[in-house]
């Protein structure tokens, strides 16, 4: 029997491996140096209480200058990637009625993650694949700066698909399963 897998310890490895390693985001190498990305685990059953930690995550962005950007592992909730996308639509609503339109951008991220159109094979659905479901939350303000200084940041997601599709699904599933195994 392996040992289990800390959620936050595998999520790390998949930023600083992946997102990072791989350029699949161009800013968050800074953050990342700069100890400025937050990971918490939120351990729910209830999907509703996911939503609740969500918004105590905008209060602690709000009083938290120096944490740019929160990557939450949502555990034991929203395995099932339909489900997901419904919370991730009551998030969004959520973070808009309680004012933090503009201030926060939530990212999506998901093990199954499968943009509309491709099929679930897809090389380039793993730029939004994860070991586990999340949410990202990230200020607006340090998002606009970036891309500010960026150039062509809207080439950004070309870039990533061609790089996923050199890379090819067999070995990008296996780098993720190796996060999570099980």
């Amino acid at each position: 029997m392996s040992d289990p897998v800390d959620p936050l310890q595998a999520t790390r490895a998949w930023v600083e491996s992946f997102v990072v390693g791989r350029e699949v985001c161009p800013f968050a190498g800074r953050e990342v140096a700069r100890g400025s990305v937050r990971y918490v685990n939120i351990e729910a059953a209830e999907p509703g209480a996911a939503l609740m930690r969500l918004m105590e995550e905008c209060w602690h962005l709000d009083g938290h200058p120096e944490d740019e950007t929160t990557l939450l592992v949502l555990t034991g909730c929203l395995d099932d990637f339909d489900d997901y996308l419904d919370h991730l639509a009551l998030a969004e609503s959520l973070m808009e009625a309680q004012g933090y339109e503009g201030v926060y951008q939530l990212a999506s991220f998901h093990p199954d993650y499968q943009f509309e159109g491709e099929d679930a094979d897809s090389p380039r659905n793993y730029t939004n694949r994860a070991p586990w479901p999340m949410w990202h939350l990230i200020r607006e303000a340090g998002l606009e700066g970036a891309l500010a200084h960026y150039p062509d940041p809207e080439s950004i997601p070309e870039r990533n698909a061609a790089s996923m599709q050199a890379l090819g699904t067999e070995r990008l599933a296996a780098s993720l399963a190796a996060l999570r195994p099980g």
